[in-house]
């Protein structure tokens, strides 16, 4: 019977001492507080986008409360510049000759003409202005052009007539001035077949507002 060689066991003792060494690079600390720094950094960052989303919400917050207050009474306003537009054309119809002979009269249209003061003096008082833009530049954001008038001796685009005033509360428009414009001389048009556009009887040429 053949017999087995033993193998001889390994030790631990042999196993550290065949064994490679591990080295673990630990980072330097300029590299820890470098990296540190950049988390602060960024979070910072953050922290200061956060306030002043914040501080702009506030803020809109704020300035749609305020409009709220100053443009609540727009719809009431709107009702009320048509009273004043019937106080001043009861004062327009009187004739002055006719209030000058009748005192009743008289006393009636001063009566009308205060009224009509104190409605717009109260106006004033709650923001709300009276616009008559007679002899102004035309400004499309304020008036609106019914008619062109030639020969007007003003400058093209001058408002030369008012059929309208307009009114405005806190500087945002409450109701457009009708008005009618002074037209420049225009140069005489090249002969065509076209139809020749039509004048309306009164010499006010329209002004087309579909578009």
């Amino acid at each position: 019977m053949t017999e087995t060689p033993a193998t001889p066991e390994t030790s631990a003792a042999d196993f550290q001492n065949t064994a490679e060494p591990v080295t673990v690079e630990m980072p330097s600390a300029e590299a820890r507080i470098a990296e540190l720094e950049a988390e602060v950094a960024k979070y910072k960052d953050q922290a200061l986008r956060a306030l002043a989303e914040q501080e702009n919400v506030r803020r809109r917050a704020q300035r749609d409360r305020e409009d709220a207050l100053k443009f609540a009474t727009s719809g009431f306003a709107k009702d009320l510049v048509t009273v004043a537009d019937n106080l001043r054309r009861a004062i327009d119809s009187v004739p002055e000759a006719q209030a000058a002979k009748d005192e009743l009269i008289k006393n009636l249209l001063s009566g009308v003409m205060a009224t009509e003061r104190e409605l717009l003096g109260a106006f004033e008082k709650h923001g709300i202005r009276k616009l008559d833009p007679m002899g102004e530049k035309f400004d499309h954001n304020f008036h609106q052009a019914i008619f062109e008038l030639e020969n007007t001796g003003k400058p093209p685009g001058t408002v030369v007539q008012v059929l309208q005033a307009g009114y405005t509360i806190h500087d945002r428009l409450l109701r457009e001035a009708m008005v009618g414009v002074a037209k420049g001389p225009v140069a005489e048009p090249a002969a065509s077949d076209d139809k020749a556009e039509e004048k309306p009887a009164d010499g006010h040429k329209r002004v087309d507002r579909t578009a």
